[in-house]
């Protein structure tokens, strides 16, 4: 165990029992470890609604007591604290050894609605995996996982949420001195795609066999009872499902996560690490933010193609379990992870519907699909942005097409390619108005205002921040007192953009 040690417990009521079933079912997947004293804890964000799905008290949390239990200067009681290990491919290239860095499992909690829920800290120290890193982590990007997080949350994304950060009245040293923060993560699990990887590229088929066993009763219970080569099979099936459903949202929404490296691949389906993520806004396929995705791999055409790519790698690490001869288990798993293009675009075409404000009708499946492809093509010829696009279809379909008008008259093509467009859409059949604002969000979490609120927060101003998270917590709303929010950056700013890790 790391020298520096926590001490006194906060309140046993500010928190509910805490189990600790990966560390007690998974012996060797993890290290015991505390996290590492800070000086100055400051509670800066708790985020009550998720508070009040755990269980937890949020009175008691708001004062010196939640400040200490976020920076990581007091665990609570029943908490075991461990570094998960995991492996990974980053950009395509394999890490046998990853682990957290700078993270660490406090536990789980069963919350409200019976559903066991990871706490987790961000930022907490250096752990046997920290590869030469502080271990620490800034004000800014923990900020925007807040941000991110629950934004995904409100447009109805399955996702990890931040339920606190915690300032640490320390310094870190990235390219400059930035203020010192630590997050609270709330996961269904840690689960990744790299976990399996872990022990799999150490030949440890015993382990594997354990990590399968836990993330089927944590994630598939009503597969625990099928022969193993079944169940192997199934459980690959179903988060390659969920990846599906995920993808087909983040596609819907212009989403690009960034950095889709096997260890950010949960086995949940949540959305994980809010790092180098961003929104898409002039509508771009080959859309890149991220600093060091210097090839585009991550790009957001790309992100289907790439979560394939990483359940396969899944696959290889079930092999063993699979099937005892190894041509058979390599038949098994090809045949799901051959099966994932179609079960994406299942997702995919029922998001679109209802973007478009299209009725369920298998019979118009390929037309519904040309529709949707036209759609997108237009809005890349004519530079349009894909949030206000899709949410002006709304009044269009009412009869009001002058907001969509407006949007393509601006683009330097002008309104002829929406002219063509829109009776092959009207054509079709269209829901009601409101079931497209439903569909639609007005607000997003814009770069610039994201990146205007971070900024203000690093310089002690958390004011542009909160009225930020309020407003991307209610994303559908026609106020007029979210103008401000609804609206894309000037394109100069949008075209010289970029996100970073924060690591």
């Amino acid at each position: 165990m790391n020298p520096e040690t926590v001490t006194s417990a906060p309140p046993a009521c500010a928190f509910p029992r805490f189990d600790n079933t990966y560390a007690r079912e998974l012996p060797g997947f993890s290290v015991p470890w505390q996290p590492v004293p800070v000086a100055a804890p400051r509670l800066l964000v708790l985020n009550e609604p998720l508070a009040a799905e755990l269980g937890l008290d949020a009175a008691a949390l708001r004062g010196p007591a939640g400040a200490a239990v976020f920076a990581g200067n007091q665990v609570p009681e029943g908490a075991e604290p461990v570094a998960q290990a995991y492996a990974g491919h980053q950009f395509g290239g394999f890490s046998p050894q990853l682990g957290d860095g700078r993270a660490l499992l406090l536990g789980e909690v069963i919350d409200r609605a019976g559903r066991r829920r990871d706490i987790a800290l961000k930022g907490s120290g250096r752990t046997p995996f920290s590869r030469g890193g502080d271990g620490r982590a800034a004000v800014g990007p923990m900020l925007r996982e807040v941000l991110v997080g629950e934004a995904m949350h409100a447009l109805g994304v399955p996702t990890t949420r931040a339920l606190a950060v915690a300032a640490t009245g320390e310094w870190v040293l990235r390219d400059e001195r930035l203020p010192g923060a630590v997050l609270a993560r709330v996961a269904a699990s840690h689960l990744r795609v790299g976990t399996f990887q872990f022990f799999a590229a150490r030949g440890d088929t015993a382990r594997v066999r354990q990590l399968l066993a836990y993330a089927v009763a944590r994630h598939d219970p009503d597969l625990a009872a099928l022969p193993e080569d079944q169940q192997a099979r199934r459980f690959l099936e179903r988060v390659a499902r969920r990846q599906a459903a995920l993808l087909a949202q983040w596609m819907g929404l212009g989403f690009i996560h960034g950095v889709m490296n096997t260890d950010n691949m949960t086995i949940s389906g949540e959305t994980i690490d809010y790092g180098p993520c961003a929104f898409m806004e002039a509508y771009d396929p080959g859309t890149v933010f991220s600093s060091i995705d210097h090839q585009g791999r991550y790009a957001y055409a790309n992100q289907p193609a790439i979560a394939h790519w990483n359940l396969a790698r899944l696959a290889e690490t079930l092999l063993p379990l699979l099937h005892a001869d190894a041509d058979a288990a390599v038949a098994e798993a090809t045949a799901v992870v051959d099966a994932f293009p179609g079960w994406y675009q299942a997702e995919w075409l029922p998001v679109w519907r209802a973007k478009l404000g299209l009725a369920e009708d298998g019979a118009q499946d390929q037309g519904d699909i040309r529709l949707a492809e036209a759609w997108l093509r237009l809005l890349q010829e004519h530079a349009v942005d894909f949030t206000q696009a899709a949410r002006a279809l709304a009044p269009a379909a009412a009869g009001d097409e002058a907001p969509l008008r407006a949007l393509f008259a601006a683009s330097d093509g002008g309104p002829a390619g929406i002219d063509a467009w829109l009776p092959r859409w009207r054509a079709r059949g269209l829901r009601e108005a409101a079931a497209l604002r439903a569909a639609n969000p007005r607000v997003i979490p814009r770069n610039h205002r994201v990146e205007e609120a971070l900024a203000a927060a690093t310089a002690g101003d958390l004011a542009p921040f909160e009225a930020l998270l309020a407003a991307l917590r209610r994303p559908f709303d026609d106020d007029p007192a979210l103008d401000r929010y609804a609206e894309p950056a000037p394109a100069a700013v949008t075209a010289a953009y970029q996100t970073f890790c924060g690591t």
